[in-house]
């Protein structure tokens, strides 16, 4: 039978080197809507980008963003955050990082914007919602709403696996991982992950999770590929990724995805 939710990661899953959609790409994702689907995006990206990305595909209406902290309306523009991380507990968090990896910056993710602290240079693609703000101090103050706390360690850039194990270890009551930025590493509040809030969708729609496919490709995925009926790992996928997850297709840039789709909805 073929699957009621096909559950898809964006960057370096469904979209090619440079953020690119390819139009094969956008021919299976709308004959998986046309075989009766529903195509979810599930990304670390924050609500704001999924449009941009995605937004001329005809991917159905609900995203799940931030790691799973946001859950995106695209057809009312309506944010939901499930999964909100408070900003005493970022606050530990950031004091936790200062001695794990010395010389660490951070930004928050409030859902609309970034607030990145002093130091925090790590790039989004141009976001024209990123505010710079001048002091640790003014980093709190002005999240009034945390939905992700970044982490960048310039020292760190070539080893975020190992920097990752060491902050998880660390903190052990908050979720920590990655989703492929060098250097870049994302905490969220205690339970929250991609697998947690679609599942929570897919139970609002009275579907299983043995009727949903996934794809994936970082440590991020991992939770929401081992949830899913069927998963794939694309063949760009982080080793830990290909290790875990036992079914296989090509890599972004080869439309791996859509391969998968044209196979299950054509």
């Amino acid at each position: 039978m073929r699957p009621e939710v096909v559950a898809v990661d964006l960057d370096g899953t469904l979209l090619g080197t440079g953020g690119v959609l390819s139009a094969r790409t956008v021919g299976a994702l709308r004959l998986a809507k046309a075989g009766g689907a529903r195509v979810v995006v599930v990304t670390a990206r924050p609500p704001r980008f999924v449009d941009l990305l995605v937004g001329h595909a005809g991917v159905d209406g609900l995203a799940v963003c931030a790691n799973g902290a946001v859950v995106y309306d695209r057809e009312v523009g309506a944010h939901e955050v499930v999964g909100p991380l408070p900003v005493a507990v970022a606050q530990r968090c950031a004091q936790v990082v200062d001695v794990v990896l010395p010389g660490a910056t951070f930004a928050v993710e409030t859902g609309r914007q970034v607030l990145c602290g002093p130091g925090f240079r790590r790039a989004f693609g141009g976001d024209p919602h990123r505010v710079d703000v001048g002091s640790r101090e003014q980093l709190w103050a002005a999240a009034e709403s945390v939905v992700k706390l970044l982490v960048w360690s310039p020292a760190h850039e070539d080893a975020v696996d190992t920097a990752w194990e060491v902050l998880s270890a660390a903190l052990p009551d908050v979720e920590c991982t990655h989703s492929g930025g060098r250097g870049l590493l994302e905490i969220s509040a205690a339970g929250v992950t991609k697998a947690g809030t679609l599942a929570v969708v897919c139970g609002r729609w009275g579907v299983d999770a043995s009727r949903v496919v996934a794809f994936g490709d970082m440590p991020n995925d991992l939770p929401m590929l081992a949830w899913a009926g069927t998963a794939y790992a694309v063949a760009n996928a982080h080793p830990r990724v290909l290790a875990q997850v036992a079914r296989h297709t090509a890599s972004n840039n080869d439309d791996g995805v859509a391969q998968v789709l044209e196979r299950l909805y054509g």
